[in-house]
């Protein structure tokens, strides 16, 4: 199979540059009604595109700078959800205006004191009458001060076994007894928040699925955020790509260093592989199935991906890399969602002018790659048990790491 970009005369790039001939600064509404914010789905959200009829949609979009709505949690993780399980009620709700980008989701699933292991959340949700209250709090919620709802899931049944006794909820951020705590990371920048719900009260009609489904749903959703987290930009999916790095080493007039001619090489082929996996994954889409262990795959090669795309932009700075809003040689200004931003010009002499914030800003964000959206060593771990055919980790049953089973000698 050709994966190069399909020629000028493909058929899906006429009928994309018609339609944005029409509409030359569409709004997210009309960017969702024509069906190019989830050109994969079926009609009639989406058109039911190939991955070649998705690349050449997304190649013509970007050259008339034409951006999909900003709502990655709503778009990526909460709509494939709600249309697998929800109702029909709750699809014609939320689904259009998750696509317009009118209403912004969030993720409320991860807890502190849960560690890794997801499903030891403790957050409850006690169903009194025709609603259910909530109580407990959720940590690393990105975005949710900016948020009209998140999908939440609570444990329902204390009782029950710890994967079968969760559900899952649609959560207006504006609810009655939700406060939330401000999360600023090393970057300085307020992306993640601390949720805690006292009291909390939600209809029934807001549960997606069966009481006591939620585990399910939850993997649903974990499986499209990790192939939502690993599209082109190095940033879980936004900011620049290699691509973009390439592009100021070509404006540049070339790499002199032959180590980092041979590390740019390198990134442009796991992105390569990226893209190929990533395909293999929307193929599964447009058969009607879920994001299976493929999914771990691309995360785990995604996020190591994304650290090296920055860590040689630092190296391609040199020394120069080392200031604060530095960037690699040339460095075109580009926004967290590759739209131009104003171009940061530095008085002082320096061999790399012109630098931007975003690729200092993804320097420092980029160990997180490895750890949020699921961490290295449970990706590692689906892959060696489900992709692999290995054991399951040893003591597991136990409750016992490897390095805890090492110390305990068992």
């Amino acid at each position: 199979m050709d994966f190069d970009l399909p020629p000028d005369d493909h058929p899906m790039r006429a009928r994309v540059r018609d339609w944005i001939a029409d509409n030359p600064t569409p709004t997210g509404t009309e960017l969702a009604e024509a069906g190019y914010v989830v050109p994969h789905w079926p009609a009639p959200y989406g058109l039911a595109a190939d991955p070649i009829e998705q690349l050449v949609i997304d190649d013509e979009l970007n050259r008339a700078n034409i951006r999909r709505p900003p709502n990655q949690i709503g778009i990526g993780w909460a709509a494939p959800t709600i249309l697998l399980a929800g109702t029909p009620e709750q699809h014609e709700r939320y689904l259009a205006k998750i696509f317009s980008g009118e209403e912004i989701w969030c993720q409320l699933f991860s807890e502190p004191d849960a560690g890794s292991d997801l499903a030891n959340l403790a957050c409850r949700a006690i169903r009194d009458g025709d609603e259910y209250v909530i109580n407990g709090s959720k940590i690393w919620s990105s975005g949710a001060h900016h948020s009209q709802f998140g999908i939440l899931i609570a444990r329902t049944d204390p009782d029950a076994p710890k994967h079968k006794g969760i559900s899952y909820f649609i959560m207006p951020m504006d609810a009655e007894g939700l406060t939330m705590s401000p999360i600023v990371d090393m970057t300085e920048a307020h992306s993640f928040n601390q949720v805690f719900f006292d009291d909390v009260r939600v209809p029934v009609a807001n549960r997606v699925g069966e009481e006591g489904d939620g585990w399910r749903l939850a993997k649903v959703t974990l499986s499209n955020e990790r192939v939502s987290l690993s599209s082109s930009g190095s940033l879980w999916g936004v900011g620049p790509s290699v691509g973009d790095l390439i592009d100021l080493v070509r404006a540049d007039g070339g790499l002199g260093d032959p180590i980092l001619r041979q590390r740019l090489m390198d990134v442009y082929i796991e992105s390569k592989l990226l893209e190929l996996n990533r395909f293999r994954s929307l193929s599964a889409t447009l058969r009607g199935e879920t994001p299976g262990p493929e999914a771990s795959i691309q995360k785990l090669m995604a996020d190591d991906h994304g650290q090296h795309v920055m860590e040689l932009a630092k190296a391609m700075a040199g020394a120069h890399g080392m200031i604060r809003g530095s960037g690699p040689a040339g460095a075109l200004p580009l926004g967290s969602q590759g739209a131009p931003v104003e171009n940061r010009r530095r008085e002082e002499p320096s061999d790399y002018p012109d630098v931007d914030q975003v690729w200092h800003h993804g320097f420092l964000f980029s160990p997180a790659l490895t750890v949020g959206g699921g961490t290295f060593a449970i990706q590692r771990n689906i892959v060696a048990e489900h992709v692999l055919g290995l054991p399951r980790e040893p003591n597991v049953e136990k409750g016992l790491t490897w390095s805890e089973a090492r110390s305990l000698g068992v």
